[in-house]
């Protein structure tokens, strides 16, 4: 009997976790499953038997829908130049910081981390300002060194790299935290003899610290795709898609479909398509580590 009860134990441990994925994560996505093959809208919550079951037209809609496909190529757009860019910066402050000699890089720790804990609506208001084109703080300094001012979020090109400047400067804080975590487990060994064979710094950097943190930069790599392949407050706030659907991602069409033309079944295809665009992607990237790693 004492067996049987240790045996069990684990169960009531995970079971609050294990209720909690279920009802909050597990639940909602076969619900949402479910209304992908409807045409469920507004009216549909108040009275079921309005709802239809329409199977896969939802899904073919969709994938030839010119604002999706439009919203799908911003997104591409926004995970190409700007995982990289937050990727290299957290890891460049990172390291900075880290080797600093003087106690001011403590300091610009905190500093570079802010951003990360600061609203994402009080920072896209902000920003939103100083992108104005008319009194903005970029244009006046623009204006000051004599160089003709910039449509931000005006011109449909332009207004993509803004809104990817204002997610570097906000997303860099929390990798740059994971990154000197994972640089202040490399034991200073590798460091002394390497010194002492005479390797210059960029050596040590290259064949030391950078695979060192391989692990680290698959895990921020992993996390930071899946961010901006979910990348919505940010267009939302400051130009909601536009200009002419110029930053309209495929989380804001979603939004828009499900939550403002309350159209839930075309909405919950749109979203089913992103979460299996995110589970490939995923995929991918672990088989290439996994590959690295048995190299």
């Amino acid at each position: 009997m004492k067996g049987i009860t240790h045996s069990k134990a684990p169960y009531f441990f995970i079971a609050p976790t294990l209720i909690l994925l279920t009802v909050f994560s597990l639940l909602p996505i076969l619900v949402a499953l479910i209304i992908s093959f409807t045409d469920m809208d507004l009216a549909g919550l108040a009275d079921w038997s309005t709802i239809s079951f329409v199977g896969l037209k939802n899904y073919a809609d969709v994938i030839t829908d010119p604002i999706f496909i439009k919203a799908i190529l911003n997104t591409l757009f926004y995970v190409v130049f700007g995982v990289p860019f937050v990727i290299l910066c957290s890891l460049a402050i990172a390291i900075m910081i880290n080797y600093g000699a003087n106690r001011i890089f403590k300091v610009f720790r905190v500093i570079f981390y802010m951003p990360s804990v600061t609203n994402v609506v009080a920072v896209a208001v902000v920003w939103g300002f100083l992108y104005n084109p008319i009194f903005g703080l970029f244009n006046y300094l623009l204006e000051w060194v004599q160089l003709p001012a910039v449509p931000w979020l005006q011109d449909p090109i332009m207004a993509k790299i803004s809104l990817i400047l204002m997610a570097l400067w906000r997303g860099i804080g929390l990798n740059m935290i994971i990154f000197i975590a994972a640089l202040q487990g490399i034991p200073k060994t590798y460091y002394e003899a390497a010194q002492l064979d005479g390797a210059s710094t960029w050596k040590q950097l290259t064949n030391i610290t950078i695979p060192m943190l391989r692990f680290a930069i698959f895990f921020v790599s992993i996390t930071t795709m899946i961010g901006w392949l979910q990348f919505f407050e940010e267009p939302f706030i400051m130009t909601n898609g536009g200009p002419l659907d110029s930053t309209t991602s495929v989380a804001l069409f979603i939004y828009r479909n499900g939550f403002q033309l309350s159209d839930f079944g075309y909405a919950a295809a749109g979203s089913f398509v992103l979460f299996i665009a995110i589970i490939v992607i995923t995929l991918v990237q672990f088989r290439f580590q996994s590959k690295e790693t048995d190299l």
